[in-house]
């Protein structure tokens, strides 16, 4: 069977579902709808956006399908003739009515090296646990979460310069080769998959706003863990003198104890370190609250008295 023969549909919201959207598109696949979540406001304005996959939807003539709540409306499915569905990164929970529609099935680009990272944030969550190694499995849709046939992986390599921003970019060029390389020979039949092994899986859950928040009291690693998987957004952050700070990019520095925690133990051109229960960190990109993020020298020079004082 030819792939310019069957009716996809792709279901996906943000950069990295619209930049596979547009390989598959550009590389003769057929869809005859996109299903997205519904446009929200964005920034200060509220000024409503339309999703990155939406954009690709409309500069293609592509039907745009946005329900906000699928699990009651997916009545449109009934004229569209679907063959096959894609998913990366939509956003809700499909209900098995949806997936039993599809002759072929639906199938799902997780962002984890599946069994491992079930959930919401696999990605995030790899650099969170200080992960080395992640990458993306092209999978059967089925009832329970990431829980079906996986029918093949791409690994991802995290280096120390790796944010979340940076590794979603690997994760989506990596899902667009895995599913331009392996889609033709599974509408071929060619690969039929393989369970995943239940002793295997773990988890990870959609980030709330309260874990934003540093936990000052944890080890180092975590804390830097932390910072890298919530960069670019929404920013992990701390409070120095009553103000909110966000810290986009940091390094452990070393294993020394001898300030109380959170204190400023050095703020000169060599470094802003601050002291945490297991060494210290040292922040390099930051924002005050109502500033523009900048480098910790340029915070240096714009506050005075940073030596000795505490972020909480």
């Amino acid at each position: 069977m030819e792939k310019k023969d069957l009716n996809l549909i792709f279901m996906g919201t943000p950069q990295i579902s619209a930049d596979v959207f547009e390989a598959m598109i550009n590389d003769g696949y057929h869809f005859v709808g996109l299903v997205c979540q519904p446009d929200h406001p964005v920034g200060r304005k509220g000024i409503i956006e339309k999703c990155p996959t939406k954009l690709v939807a409309e500069k293609y003539n592509i039907p745009v399908f946005q329900p906000i709540k699928i699990r009651d409306d997916y009545s449109f499915m009934n004229n569209l003739k679907v063959d096959l569905v894609i998913t990366l990164a939509y956003g809700q929970i499909v209900p098995q009515g949806f997936l039993d529609i599809p002759p072929l099935g639906c199938l799902n680009l997780h962002g984890s090296l599946l069994p491992k990272l079930r959930g919401a944030s696999p990605i995030q969550t790899a650099l969170i646990n200080n992960e080395k190694v992640t990458g993306v499995t092209l999978m059967e849709m089925v009832k329970a979460m990431d829980a079906g046939r996986m029918y093949g992986k791409k690994e991802v390599i995290i280096t120390d310069d790796d944010n979340s921003t940076s590794l979603f970019k690997k994760i989506g060029e990596a899902a667009r080769d895995l599913v331009l390389e392996l889609l033709p020979k599974y509408i071929n039949g060619e690969i039929k998959g393989e369970e995943q092994n239940e002793s295997e899986v773990t988890f990870c859950s959609l980030i709330k706003p309260e874990q934003e928040k540093i936990d000052l009291s944890k080890d180092i690693k975590d804390i830097y863990g932390l910072i890298r998987g919530l960069s670019d957004e929404p920013g992990a952050y701390l409070y120095l003198n009553n103000q909110k700070v966000k810290i986009f990019k940091a390094n452990i520095a070393n294993d020394v104890v001898n300030a109380e925690v959170g204190t400023i133990v050095e703020a000169d051109k060599r470094g802003l370190l601050i002291q945490l229960n297991n060494g210290q960190l040292a922040i390099l990109e930051l924002q005050k609250e109502g500033k523009k993020r900048m480098d910790y020298r340029s915070f240096i020079n714009g506050n005075q008295n940073l030596l000795g004082a505490k972020f909480i």
